[in-house]
Parts: structure tokens; sequence; C-alpha cells
């Protein structure tokens, strides 16, 4: 089942306990960021409001008692727009309430499904399915209605391989 729109915010926002996502793409190609990821690479300064929707939607889950997480998949060297996101956006949700640990599958792929394909678990039982093109444009997202034992098994995996953003950005730095 597509969920787009509405549908998709009533969806997302039904979850009781936690929200977690396994963040895979190289690059997003969002049109909403497209600026802001140019300002980033001319080196401009980060606008004071940047994700600003996104940080009041985290407050209030963190607020009302739930959580939400992420890891965020990448392979070195890091693409424009995961410095972007490393410099510009993950910092800010990390101040929002939103858990995010970064696994680096240069040398392996740690066990898990990295097809490429994003998705979120809510409360370890239900899955949406983020679909993209090659290049990080979101086609669309649907509903995933058969079991998701798998996409639990691959979270835990994940969060076991997976570290701190800010320990993971003190790597690289001193890299």
């Amino acid at each position: 089942m597509p969920l787009e729109g509405e549908n998709w915010r009533r969806f997302f926002d039904a979850f009781e306990r936690e929200a977690w996502r396994f963040e895979a793409q190289p690059t997003y190609t969002m049109p909403k960021e497209q600026e802001n990821v140019a300002r980033f690479l001319r080196g401009e300064a980060k606008p004071a409001d940047h994700n600003a929707r996104w940080h009041e939607r985290v407050r209030g889950y963190v607020q009302s008692g739930r959580r939400i997480g992420r890891v965020r998949v990448v392979r070195r060297p890091l693409t424009d727009y995961q410095r972007y996101q490393f410099a510009w956006g993950i910092p800010g949700n990390i101040a929002a309430g939103e858990d995010i640990r970064v696994l680096d599958v240069t040398r392996d792929g740690h066990g898990l499904p990295l097809t490429g394909r994003d998705w979120w678990l809510f409360d370890g039982l239900r899955v949406a399915h983020l679909n993209f093109r090659p290049d990080g444009t979101q086609i669309d997202r649907e509903v995933y209605e058969d079991d998701p034992a798998p996409y639990v098994q691959w979270q835990r995996t994940a969060l076991e391989q997976a570290v701190p953003f800010e320990e993971y950005v003190a790597d690289l730095s001193a890299g």
C-alpha cells in the first residue's frame, strides 16, 4: 500500500514507543534540501532555522515518551551529501532528541541487507519501505505487509555494529 502525503504522516505519527530508520542512500536528492546542500558546498553558514520543522516533531515525540532514532550507513569517502548531513543535519537532529548512529560498511556489510533500500520500523511491528532512484530521488513509500521479524533482527544487528554519531565523527577527524 502506497504511503503519500497525509497518509504517510498518519502512518508515521501512529507509533507508540519507537520509530527507527535504516538510512542507506549515499545521497538524497530532496528538492527542499537542494538550496541548503549548495550553500553548504559553497562554505556558507547554516541557516538558523535549518530543519526546524523536523526538530519540532522530534522534540514532540520525545516529550511524549517516544523514542526516535536511525542508523546512517556510510562508505568512505563520504559523499558531499553525507558531509552536508554530518555538518548541518545530524547534530541538530541529535540536539532535538534523535538517537543517530553511524554504520561504516567500507570494509564489511555486517550481515545486513545492504540493498540500498531505506526503511522505517515502528514499534517493532510495522515497516515502511522508502524507495529511491539511483540518484537519491525518492520514488515512493509503501507499507511492507509481511513478517517484520527480519527487520527487527536487522535493526538489532545495525545497532550492535554502529557507533554513536559523535564517536564516529571524532574517529573520522582523528584518522
